[in-house]
């Protein structure tokens, strides 16, 4: 601020005028981030959390299911990382792990090689987020195997860089073509039967014999659970049958657990679902407790293939490290990964029990603490109901305490997944604010105007 600046504003509260009021959260946030347009579900503004609950600017606190998009899997200030994450930077050990290796990241890698199964030798890679991971995993896989070509599926989201972006098949990424030679396969989802398990198989068959010869592919991503497509189970033996393939033609497995791992499901790893046995291994979101870090395990050969081939600065840091530790040791301690199970179960069950009286519900699926909420026109043809009816019900629920987002290609899917700390009666809670939101946006309640500045996907 400059000297006349601030003699003008002496001068007005000398002669008694009020100071200008300031500005909210989100104007700010409005003037400085980018993209904010795009960005953001509903009115939130955050100055704070604690437990399962976020605190917005005003001191209002709000039941949170979404854990932040996953990243909060423990929720907020859980003691554990705080402890962790406090003693890591009290006597930080470096800043980078490429420089010289950290207690902290080779302790987090040789418990993800531990509990992860796999055969042979391994190697760990450490980095920020899923999208770098993934990034990661295309780039030294087309490498170690000489093969240029990927596949991967309609609706997959697997990060947002350059090369995790192109070998992504979701609607909302219609901006950034796909890597050249890239085949998207549909995924078979049981709701919406466009494509039946055994006709995608059939396709990938085709491709192998005509145009997409199998020798030429390296790899082939896989969500066991396809999340931001709409949380779709696949089909039981469906992914087994890809793995076959890829057996037979020596295509490296990538199974991409970043929003589905790490307990959520119901299990420690989403893939033990399928019975899949995967070659690489890619981990974010949750890994970090709400700190930036991700993970990818594969086969030494690939890994340690050349050197260089990620080089992250700040990746494997001994404070996110720690904080990786942190969660692993939690969800053992506090048996999150059997309370998803079980929870997860009970809460699917009560969304279930609000069709037969919500005609906007279609479908109820997911896994653990992974759900989705299909919302429809009409329970009877399945028609998917406009985004911004979408965005009304999650607008409606930020106005009655409680936070969830929405996914899925037409942007019709309610997408529930809460830290795996969530207790049975904030659970319940939550469901009495959805069947609340869901009648309050049948009889009229919100505007369209009021959610037109928040329609993301």
């Amino acid at each position: 601020m400059s000297a006349d600046q601030t003699t003008s504003q002496a001068a007005l509260r000398h002669q008694g005028c009020p100071r200008p009021p300031s500005p909210t959260l989100r104007a700010r946030d409005a003037r400085v981030i980018a993209n904010i347009g795009r960005l953001r579900f509903s009115p939130l503004s955050l100055v704070g959390g604690r437990g399962n609950h976020l605190i917005e600017e005003g001191g209002r606190e709000l039941l949170d299911l979404s854990a932040s998009f996953g990243p909060a899997i423990l929720g907020y200030s859980h003691p554990a990382i705080a402890t962790a994450v406090n003693a890591a930077t009290a006597s930080m050990a470096g800043a980078s792990l490429l420089a010289f290796p950290n207690e902290n990241a080779v302790a987090l890698a040789e418990q993800l090689l531990a509990i992860t199964p796999g055969s042979g030798e391994r190697r760990v890679w450490f980095g920020h987020s899923g999208s770098d991971a993934n990034d990661c995993a295309l780039r030294v896989v087309q490498a170690a195997t000489g093969r240029s070509r990927f596949i991967s599926f309609i609706g997959s989201y697997h990060g947002n860089l350059s090369g995790s972006m192109s070998i992504s098949g979701h609607t909302a990424m219609t901006h950034t073509l796909p890597r050249a030679g890239l085949v998207l396969l549909p995924y078979p989802d049981p709701y919406r039967p466009s494509f039946s398990a055994e006709e995608v198989l059939r396709l990938l068959d085709y491709q192998f014999a005509t145009s997409c010869p199998p020798q030429q592919v390296a790899g082939i991503f896989i969500e066991p659970l396809m999340s931001d497509a709409g949380v779709i189970v696949p089909p039981g033996g469906f992914l087994a049958a890809i793995q076959q393939r890829c057996r037979r033609h020596s295509i490296q497995l990538i199974v991409d657990e970043v929003k589905a791992g790490l307990g959520r499901s119901g299990r420690l790893h989403c893939f033990e679902h399928e019975g899949l046995e995967p070659d690489l291994v890619v981990f974010g979101k949750g890994l970090g407790g709400g700190l930036p870090l991700s993970a990818l395990i594969g086969p030494r050969a690939i890994m340690d293939h050349a050197a260089a081939f990620a080089l992250q600065t700040t990746g494997g840091n001994p404070v996110a490290t720690a904080a990786g530790l942190a969660v692993l040791r939690t969800l053992a301690a506090e048996g999150l990964v059997e309370r998803a199970a079980n929870l997860g179960q009970a809460l699917a069950g009560r969304l279930r029990a609000l069709i037969s009286r919500q005609p906007m519900i279609g479908d109820v699926r997911g896994r653990g603490l992974a759900i989705g909420i299909e919302l429809v026109r009409d329970q009877a043809t399945r028609e998917a109901v406009p985004v911004a009816t979408t965005a009304k019900v999650i607008y409606r629920a930020w106005q009655l305490g409680a936070v969830l987002f929405y996914v899925g290609l037409r942007g019709n899917v309610l997408e529930l997944t809460p830290p795996l700390t969530l207790s049975d009666a904030e659970a319940e809670r939550g469901v009495a604010i959805i069947d609340q939101a869901l009648t309050d946006v049948g009889r009229g309640l919100v505007a369209d105007a009021d959610v037109a500045p928040f329609m993301m996907w």
